[in-house]
């Protein structure tokens, strides 16, 4: 996720083949809404209960926008007779963001903040969707797909590398990392 918007990667993985199914897009903000794309840069210009409220309901549309791009996407896997078993979200460090007030008085806790806000919104949707979440974050998802995968780790990660050459683009670190977290995902189903 970034500012207003992510990568939405759905994959299977049929015996060791990766496929990418679909790959998209996703914008979880209002386009024109003033703040919305960086919602804590614009709540410091605010009294604390205003941004308060300004970020409840810039959340509560983030939410509502992922909620209705995954769940298109899934009614379009399911007409093509796929299962949608689960969802990744890519995560930052992981840190506990302190209260609102003293986010909005460190720029380095704006961007942080911001970060978590989309995150947060897209996994919330998962959930209300009833698709199960799973968060990886970012710097242990090579390592994760090594526990998952063993010895064909190696092997997954250069057919993911490589897919863009036969997908075409776009396919940037964002598609790759988010089509990574969804193979550790239902690498982890399959061992259950």
């Amino acid at each position: 996720m970034h500012s207003g918007w992510g990568a939405l990667v759905a994959v299977s993985n049929s015996n060791g083949v990766v496929e990418i199914i679909d790959r998209r897009r996703i914008t979880v903000t209002i386009p024109g809404t003033s703040g919305a794309n960086q919602p804590y840069h614009f709540a410091k210009s605010l009294e604390l209960a205003e941004a308060e409220k300004f970020l409840g309901h810039c959340f509560t549309t983030s939410e509502q926008l992922a909620s209705a791009a995954v769940r298109e996407l899934v009614g379009e896997l399911r007409a093509r007779h796929y299962r949608v078993i689960a969802s990744a979200v890519l995560l930052a460090s992981g840190r506990p963001l302190p209260l609102l007030s003293k986010i909005l008085a460190s720029h380095p806790l704006i961007h942080t903040a911001e970060g978590e806000f989309f995150r947060e919104a897209v996994w919330k949707a998962c959930e209300g969707l009833d698709l199960a979440v799973t968060g990886f974050r970012q710097r242990d998802l090579e390592e994760c797909v090594r526990t998952t995968f063993g010895e064909i780790a190696p092997r997954i990660l250069q057919q993911i590398s490589t897919l863009g050459r036969s997908l075409g683009p776009p396919w940037t670190t964002d598609q790759k990392t988010a089509a990574l977290a969804a193979l550790v995902v239902l690498g982890n189903k399959r061992i259950r």
